[in-house]
């Protein structure tokens, strides 16, 4: 099975900002959050430099992630938070793994 989807959480240098999206190219994806981050700042990741992947989820279907994100968008920081540590306890940058 082939994962073509992701939900993707990024934090900037502090993680004090959390940025969560969708995605079916990430390493295109984080490519554009740093690039704004150096240049335009015209996106909310830009703009915080979120550009330190955190966390992140694979899908097969688009369907599903886009439901996921959603979720994940509606949960309150601490929440968010245990989830990022859970799976990455250090809160590395993993932006490495990906690509």
């Amino acid at each position: 099975m082939q994962h073509n989807y992701f939900v993707y959480i990024t934090a900037n240098k502090y993680r004090t900002t959390l940025y969560i999206g969708f995605t079916n190219n990430i390493q295109n994806r984080l490519s554009q959050h740093y690039f704004d981050s150096q240049n335009a700042k015209k996106s909310f990741a830009g703009k915080y430099a979120c550009i330190y992947l955190v966390y992140y989820e694979t899908f097969e279907f688009p369907k599903q992630g886009i439901a996921r994100e959603k979720e994940l968008k509606g949960w309150r920081r601490e929440k968010k938070n245990k989830l990022i540590s859970d799976f990455n306890p250090k809160w590395e940058d993993l932006n490495m793994q990906i690509f």
